[in-house]
């Protein structure tokens, strides 16, 4: 065997990414950077003083390996205060490395190789992948614009007997789509039907606009016991590059989940594990509420110049992207169509066939507006050389 065939099977599909593919170009053509969700804003105060301080106590040791104390009750007074979920923070709470480690956890203790899960499309790509990659299947239901709604029978279509789970991203990402309570009541009696397990990704929770309500999968009758939520801090305190989530679940689920937490990853770092949590303890509602009017902001302003240079957006209901209909250009290949508004507008997309699993995303691009509003101004400038 040659040292270039050391690459395994589990991966052999996997590519670099379309996001990171589009910042690299952004980079080399000195775009503004609309595509990749770094979210480049400020961070609170009083989150980074309680981090500096934790640093400088020298809470420097390995933690539980499902995150220090104070931290886990934090999580669990915020989970009973925003979501109505109550969970015991001994036995029902495991601090992740981001909200993505969390869905590795899932994957790996709870699920084998060959196992279905039901995602909606469009997708999160990171979520099909990772489902690929822990060698289950995901089967696709494709949710139609503009209000992203599904057609309740393509569950049960779905459907076999290797189906596991249902997975619900909400708010959605790149869709921004909020499923309702009477969507997520349609899911949860399927779950419930046939004795699956729901998993919801709520890392945009604080994000909901236009009188929109966010709803926890679990908090629905008969669902704590069979619901993982995962959620987490990045877009919320804009600390993408500290990976600090969690993940709430019955104990029956989170001890497998932990297991793996701790064979993986040992523990999240301590100090942040620290800081943040004294942080939770002293930042209150007008913060949520601050940094909802501002993304809510940017997207107004942002939706409002498409339309001015005669692209279609699909205004989102929650999170801070917007996928965007690009017929107008031709193209018919959505990374064509990234790379034209690039080079001729200089404001970097992802192509939005890197969320579809059909051919629904040739014609969409996904703009992300977790910039700073000045940032946000001059891309929404710049787009109007299509008018």
């Amino acid at each position: 065997m040659s040292t270039q065939d050391f690459r395994s099977e589990r991966i052999g599909f996997l590519q670099q990414s379309e996001i990171r593919a589009m910042t690299r170009e952004c980079n080399r053509l000195g775009g503004i950077n609309l595509g990749q969700g770094v979210c480049p804003l400020p961070s609170p105060p009083e989150l980074l003083e309680a981090a500096a301080q934790a640093v400088r106590e020298d809470l420097s040791t390995y933690s539980r390996f499902d995150g220090v104390d104070e931290l886990r009750l934090a999580i669990a007074r915020k989970l009973k205060r925003y979501n109505k979920i109550e969970v015991d923070p001994e036995t029902e709470l495991v601090t992740t490395i981001g909200s993505a480690g969390a869905f590795i956890c899932a994957l790996q203790g709870l699920f084998n190789p060959g196992d279905e899960i039901i995602v909606f499309e469009p997708f999160y790509g990171y979520h099909v992948n990772a489902i690929r990659v822990a060698g289950c299947v995901p089967k696709v239901i494709t949710m139609k614009a503009p209000d992203w709604s599904f057609d309740p029978e393509d569950l049960e279509r779905l459907r076999t007997d290797r189906t596991r789970a249902v997975l619900v991203n909400t708010p959605g990402n790149p869709s921004g789509k909020v499923f309702s309570r009477d969507e997520l009541g349609v899911i949860a009696d399927f779950c419930k039907t046939h004795d699956l397990l729901g998993i919801t990704d709520e890392i945009y929770e604080y994000l909901v606009y236009d009188g929109q309500e966010h709803v926890s999968l679990a908090t629905l009758p008969g669902m704590f016991e069979r619901t993982i939520t995962m959620s987490g801090f990045s877009k919320t305190f804009a600390i993408t590059g500290w990976r600090l989530g969690y993940v709430a679940a019955p104990a029956h689920l989170a001890g497998p989940m932990g297991l793996v937490n701790d064979l993986f990853y040992i523990c999240a770092p301590t100090p942040l594990q620290h800081g943040l949590a004294r942080a939770l303890e002293v930042i209150g509602d007008d913060y949520f509420d601050e940094i909802r009017k501002k993304y809510k902001a940017n997207r107004d302003l942002f939706c409002d110049a498409l339309v001015q240079a005669g692209l279609t957006p699909h205004v989102p209901e929650g999170s801070y992207y917007i996928l965007t209909d690009v017929t107008r250009f031709g193209l018919n290949d959505a990374r064509a169509s990234a790379m034209h508004i690039l080079e001729k507008a200089g404001v970097a997309s992802v192509a939005g066939s890197a969320f579809f699993a059909t051919d629904g995303g040739r014609n969409l691009v996904r703009f992300c507006v977790a910039q700073p509003r000045e940032v946000v101004e001059q891309a929404a400038e710049r787009i109007q050389v299509f008018k």
